[in-house]
């Protein structure tokens, strides 16, 4: 039975505080645990006024204390704007308050101009090209299977599940190399999806933490009593990939009917090639495209991703999905 899990970008919606956006975050991590969900991840984005995950692992300590079983984890730490040692450091903490229940997913693209380089004090070009290395370290910072001359404190010996996450063949040329579960950015970058994952198994080299491949995909879903209504729902988040897309991104805009009739051909093109990696419409409509997307895929998870404009529709959105997928299979 294919797992299901959720990740968030923590947005924030037009007249909404941070605040607010770190609550309806926090609701929607209890509502994934009470349904089962596997866990639940925080996007690291920086110096985006629509999205509050920047300090992931500060988020994750709360929604942590504010669960009881669900996993947490990022997805990802985009660890070139970081130092391993740090980020061993804040995920084993985070695996001393939650014991077993923490992922660290990474990502190699840091997605930051010239400013923000220089207000995180980075050369983020140099800083990707020594990824690889970086994950290496980062590992055995946690696990002490190399020796290092400095040990983290907290980090060395925390029971933190590794995660390579990614958009494209490196990533999964890498997780395959370390033998890492793989996820796979489809929700926004279908293009090597199945390019990627037939590389990742093909490739896949066994490690301490894992056997065989594992692959988790990331689709936009909504699910609503109607189709129209998803469909209304879906356009807040349309709306701000067109807004990203144009050089505009803002906060989270209320929802549009029929917003996709509004739009010139470039930018419904480009929604209709992200909507291959997308489920929306009533619960049986929504079940129908997972299972054929998890059948294509062969994932043995999805998580599900889709801001709304208002919190609680996307935890009925959830609700309803979870409840209609409840045994789909790979």
């Amino acid at each position: 039975m294919t797992k299901f899990s959720v990740l968030d970008l923590v947005p924030v919606r037009e007249g909404a505080t941070l605040s607010e956006a770190f609550a309806a975050a926090t609701a929607l991590a209890q509502k994934a645990d009470e349904l089962g969900c596997e866990r639940f991840w925080v996007a690291e984005h920086h110096a985006m006024e629509g999205i509050a995950g920047g300090a992931t692992s500060v988020v994750l300590a709360h929604i942590g204390g504010a669960t009881s079983r669900i996993r947490i984890g990022s997805g990802g730490i985009m660890l070139p704007n970081h130092t391993p040692f740090q980020i061993a450091e804040q995920f084993g903490t985070l695996d001393a308050l939650f014991p077993g229940r923490v992922d660290l997913g990474l990502g190699r693209a840091p997605g930051a101009g010239p400013e923000l380089q220089r207000a995180l004090r980075k050369n983020l070009a140099q800083a990707s090209e020594y990824f690889p290395q970086d994950v290496a370290e980062l590992r055995a910072l946690l696990t002490g299977d190399v020796e290092l001359p400095v040990t983290a404190t907290p980090g060395l010996g925390a029971n933190v599940e590794l995660w390579m996450l990614g958009s494209s063949l490196f990533g999964a040329q890498l997780a395959a190399k370390l033998g890492m579960p793989y996820a796979f950015a489809a929700h926004f970058a279908p293009d090597h999806l199945d390019a990627a994952l037939a590389l990742y198994r093909r490739d896949f080299q066994p490690s301490a933490a894992l056997e065989k491949p594992y692959t988790m995909v990331a689709m936009n879903v909504f699910a609503a009593d109607t189709d129209k209504d998803a469909q209304t729902l879906a356009s807040s988040q349309q709306q701000s990939f067109v807004a990203l897309r144009t050089g505009n991104p803002g906060k989270l805009p209320p929802p549009i009917a029929d917003y996709t009739a509004t739009l010139p051909a470039p930018a419904r093109a480009m929604l209709d090639h992200l909507g291959q990696a997308a489920a929306v419409g009533t619960p049986q409509n929504v079940r129908g495209d997972i299972d054929a997307f998890v059948k294509r895929t062969g994932a043995d998870e999805i998580i599900l991703c889709g801001s709304t404009f208002d919190p609680e529709a996307r935890l009925r959105s959830m609700e309803l999905t979870i409840e209609a997928c409840a045994n789909v299979a790979a």
